[in-house]
């Protein structure tokens, strides 16, 4: 059986960090669907995956060190000083064959045997793990959220995923894609178990222009004292992009104008909001002749 250290190219003294970034370089290296028709990157995969069985879980790791298992995972038998079949042969005590507290069942007679004998005839109870999850910061715009995007992902393994971020998602949301992560580590019988998940934190960047109410968009924007009076056009700048809004004339500070679908865009049952502008009325520089009208006019209505 081919030492587990070996097979991942590590040390015995390596530590858990040093394990994980070797078996994760050498899955990307010899996964299937990087290797497509070849047997011989699908077993040494599978190799791979059994390695890290055993050497990424620290309790099989030391009982592995320990020689209670074998590279396999199986229970190791139990020998006498005389040491194999031919000379002492099975030690008695707790957990020889000749002992009291020896073994209890068939199923654990046979646990022994596969553990010789590569599993012939008995149950094996070697088992698929499933792989292990790969969290991430994914950074989006307000924009981005408040109306969904699709992004491809690098996940460091040479993997690109597509991930889809739904309309509305609020910052520190996790998303999860499922069975994107890491590979599955084989069982018994070759068989790789169910990969892991990728996780993916959201970061919405703020922005100073809007705020959210529910699925609605609020934003102020400022209009001319002529486009104030007198009504007329005004461009606001909107998540789907800048559109021309018409302002009615006699239009004070305070006004609310209703965009309707420009807020946060409908996702699953969730309807789509709106965007409210409210209006803010800014003079700007006057005209003098506007000013001296201004003025005459409200010393008209003083001495009236």
């Amino acid at each position: 059986m081919t030492d587990p250290y070996a097979t991942l190219g590590v040390a015995k003294t390596a530590d858990d960090k040093e394990i994980r970034s070797a078996y994760r370089r050498l899955a990307k290296q010899y996964h299937p669907d990087h290797n497509p028709n070849d047997s011989k990157a699908e077993e040494k995969f599978k190799a791979i995956s059994k390695a890290y069985e055993i050497l990424g879980d620290k309790e099989k790791r030391a009982r592995f060190d320990r020689g209670e298992i074998d590279a396999e995972g199986q229970e190791r038998a139990p020998f006498g000083a005389g040491g194999g079949f031919g000379g002492g042969g099975f030690s008695g005590g707790p957990h020889g064959f000749g002992g009291q507290q020896g073994f209890q069942s068939q199923e654990d007679l046979g646990d022994f045997f596969s553990s010789m004998f590569g599993g012939g005839g008995f149950r094996s109870t070697s088992r698929t793990r499933r792989g292990e999850d790969l969290h991430g910061n994914l950074t989006v715009t307000f924009e981005q959220a408040a109306l969904g995007d699709k992004r491809e992902i690098d996940l460091g393994t040479g993997q690109q995923i597509a991930v889809t971020i739904p309309p509305g998602v609020e910052d520190g949301v996790t998303l999860r894609v499922k069975g994107k992560g890491m590979p599955g580590q084989a069982g018994a019988g070759g068989k790789a178990g169910p990969a892991g998940d990728v996780l993916l934190k959201i970061r919405v960047t703020p922005d100073s222009y809007y705020s959210r109410d529910g699925q609605n968009l609020r934003v102020t924007q400022d209009v001319d004292l002529k486009t104030a009076l007198l009504g007329g056009k005004i461009r606001v700048r909107t998540p789907k992009g800048t559109v021309a809004v018409s302002v009615a004339p006699h239009s004070d500070s305070g006004t609310v104008l209703r965009l309707k679908g420009r807020g946060i865009a409908a996702h699953g049952r969730a309807a789509g909001g709106d965007l409210l502008v409210t209006l803010r009325v800014k003079l700007g520089a006057l005209d003098s002749e506007l000013e001296k009208l201004i003025e005459g006019y409200f010393q008209g209505k003083e001495t009236a």
